[in-house]
């Protein structure tokens, strides 16, 4: 009996224990149930699915003319996953996967590609790199080769999609467009603009499957809203000319920076905007926004003393004036002229000759008792101020006033002649574009319209500035007085023989950024516009040299780049009249020399010249094919001391008449002459440069 009362107490203690373990678990799962679990279905949920950004596409930068200027692209990273391929699929096909590796990537040979797909498969590698930053071409070439067009389950092809940037034309107004980079600095209309362009991320919620995928959950996605598209008022083949200007100064005078900026008169479009740097290698590059940053103008400024004198009825553009040899003293200080030996002239003359003491004299003499007058003309040119261009990174000028601290006795006739004042080289050319603009003065501005979809959603209207920077008689005179500069002042060598050129020169001593003016640094400048009867664009052109330089002035480094561009605008045409509308023959000898046209090539006739009937030579021929396929000869005589039309020539013969001329000819590329940087017509002059491109 004591053993069985053992034994049924036993069975008790171990059903009470089995009991209150089970209330044990129950309670446990009630408090889990209702204090945790919240938290734990949510990390089971997070186990089985995710979040998932939805990229927005960033919109694309284009020209008025819908050149691209600035899109993004996607790029691929392949990995390879050798584990899921099957044995036989591998070995059947490895020895044709290798050769189409090799033929598209042509950086190792198909044997090279054989050796190194068996030994990954031999290792079952399942993230092998077979290459990154694919193109889109390339990578639906490559998903379509063997054993890689079965998919990622069968054929272990994986592909990883990133966006990127690109500006399709390279350095071409690079700092202007910028290039916009994951958390890096941007720069340009990128970075002005990026609010637009960027557009809106989306989202998705995706559920792990089994097997590892993940597939979206039905009506969880936020699709992403795309960027928007900004147009710019860059013209790409002026851009093209100015760049190529202001890079063959640079590299000519081994300067330190080159910028130019030409602006369309009527609007304040900017047309192109040039900023190109010296390289530690020798090179150039588009690193720095120079045309907004301020630096004192020099003599480019004169013409906003002369805008405040005249707007005061002190004297016209036909008074006379005494430069007193070109040296004058104010307190302490003495101005000089660069050519001294000046005397007396007319006021208009003076200006063209850049005389610092003439209008140093002015400032001082009208507005010595009260400057701030003159300071407040300044201020009506919106030269205190900044532009407003719809690009970032402008920097604000500087104008001093008498209550500056630096103000001083002889701070009013240093800003007569643009020094003690500094404003950016866009300020110099819309106070230019005002005076080509019959006196209205326009804001520059690069953004022309923002798309959606192909749909404009905002289009910019040019703005007034200023409605007039002086009564009609102020604008006149200011016109004279940059008309008379190209006429025989100190841009009288940039003449064109086919349209009127308005301008100033300007050459200043340079002491910033930790240059000293004992440094011999030197800021050559000329603005201007073209035509200056009917003004259509008007360009700025900044050249600064390196320590010591031996050429400077801005009619040597800045006014031919000038030239150069007006020359290339001018012959391509955009509604003015033909070149040789406008050449005055009967002061011209023929020059020696034959030109034949037909079936779209040109070349020179020597002996042929004899089958055809041709006169002696002293004439140009414009040779084609009649209704009989005969060749017809029709004279046109070439005139010696002017620019020949060399384009469609092969190289030898164009090569020949222009260096019968005294040109220096520079070549590039291959082919016949497609273009030429000098218009045909020109004056030529010994030694000047002229490029040929070539092409077929």
């Amino acid at each position: 009996m004591d053993i069985k009362k053992d034994i049924r107490f036993r069975v008790y203690v171990a059903f009470t224990c089995m009991c209150l373990l089970g209330l044990a678990i129950l309670v446990r799962a009630a408090v889990m149930q209702v204090k945790e679990g919240p938290r734990l279905r949510a990390m089971a949920e997070n186990m089985h699915t995710r979040n998932t950004t939805l990229p927005a596409e960033r919109g694309n930068i284009y020209t008025e003319n819908n050149d691209l200027l600035c899109s993004t692209i996607p790029l691929f990273d392949v990995h390879i996953d050798f584990s899921v391929i099957d044995s036989t699929l591998f070995v059947q096909n490895v020895d044709s996967l290798a050769k189409e590796l090799a033929g598209l990537f042509e950086e190792k040979s198909a044997a090279k590609y054989r050796a190194e797909l068996k030994k990954a498969y031999a290792d079952g590698e399942k993230y092998w790199l077979l290459c990154k930053n694919l193109e889109y071409d390339r990578y639906q070439a490559l998903r379509g080769f063997p054993i890689f067009n079965k998919g990622k389950n069968r054929g272990g092809f994986i592909a990883e999609s990133k966006m990127n940037r690109i500006n399709p034309y390279g350095m071409l107004a690079y700092r202007t467009i910028g290039l916009w980079r994951e958390n890096a600095q941007t720069v340009g209309l990128e970075a002005t603009c990026d609010s637009l362009l960027r557009g809106h991320e989306g989202s998705r919620v995706e559920q792990k499957m089994t097997g590892g995928g993940w597939m979206p959950i039905e009506g969880s996605v936020m699709e992403p809203q795309n960027g928007k598209d900004v147009v710019t008022t860059i013209d790409l083949e002026i851009q093209g000319i100015a760049e190529y200007a202001v890079k063959s100064m640079c590299e000519k005078y081994n300067l330190q920076y080159g910028t130019c900026v030409v602006m369309e008169v009527a609007t304040g479009k900017i047309r192109a905007l040039v900023n190109l740097g010296a390289q530690e290698d020798g090179s150039y590059f588009e690193d720095f926004n120079y045309a907004m940053i301020p630096t004192e103008p020099g003599s480019v400024f004169k013409l906003a003393t002369l805008a405040a004198v005249f707007n005061d009825k002190y004297v016209t553009a036909e008074n006379i004036v005494d430069a007193e040899g070109g040296t004058v003293r104010f307190g302490n200080l003495t101005m000089r002229d660069s050519h001294l030996g000046l005397g007396k002239m007319k006021l208009k003359d003076a200006f063209a000759h850049s005389s610092n003491t003439v209008h140093a004299k002015l400032a001082q003499q009208y507005y010595y008792k009260e400057p701030e007058k003159f300071v407040a003309h300044l201020k009506k040119l919106h030269l205190h101020e900044k532009t407003g261009i719809d690009l970032a990174g402008e920097r604000r000028p500087i104008v001093k006033s008498p209550e500056s601290k630096s103000w001083s006795k002889t701070t009013l006739p240093w800003m007569g002649t643009g020094y003690e004042v500094q404003i950016t080289p866009l300020h110099t050319c819309m106070l230019y574009n005002a005076v080509a603009n019959n006196g209205k003065m326009m804001r520059p501005y690069l953004i022309s319209e923002v798309k959606e979809y192909g749909t404009t959603i905002y289009k910019k209207q040019p703005h007034v500035l200023e409605q007039a920077i002086g009564d009609s008689a102020t604008v006149a005179q200011l016109r004279a007085c940059v008309e008379e500069v190209a006429l025989t002042g100190t841009a009288k060598s940039i003449q064109s023989p086919y349209y009127t050129i308005a301008g100033k020169t300007g050459t200043a001593q340079v002491a910033d950024k930790g240059i000293k003016y004992g440094d011999g640094v030197y800021q050559g400048s000329f603005v201007g516009y073209f035509p200056a009867n009917e003004p259509r664009y008007t360009i700025v052109v900044v050249m600064r040299t390196k320590k010591h330089a031996g050429s400077y002035y801005g009619g040597t480094i800045a006014a031919p780049v000038f030239r150069m561009i007006a020359d290339r605008v001018f012959a391509s045409g955009n509604g003015w009249k033909a070149p040789t509308d406008s050449l005055d023959k009967s002061k011209a000898k023929p020059m020696v020399a034959h030109k034949a046209t037909g079936a779209g090539y040109q070349v020179l006739l020597g002996a042929v010249g004899k089958n055809i009937n041709l006169p002696p030579y002293n004439t140009m021929h414009h040779v084609q094919a009649d209704s009989a396929n005969k060749l017809v000869a029709e004279p046109e005589k070439v005139y010696k001391g002017f620019v020949p039309d060399v384009s469609g020539m092969g190289l030898k013969d164009a090569v020949y008449l222009l260096e019968q001329e005294g040109l220096f000819v520079h070549i590039k590329g291959k082919g016949r002459v497609r273009a030429q940087s000098v218009a045909p017509g020109t004056v030529a002059t010994r030694g000047q440069e002229i490029i040929l491109e070539l092409g077929s």
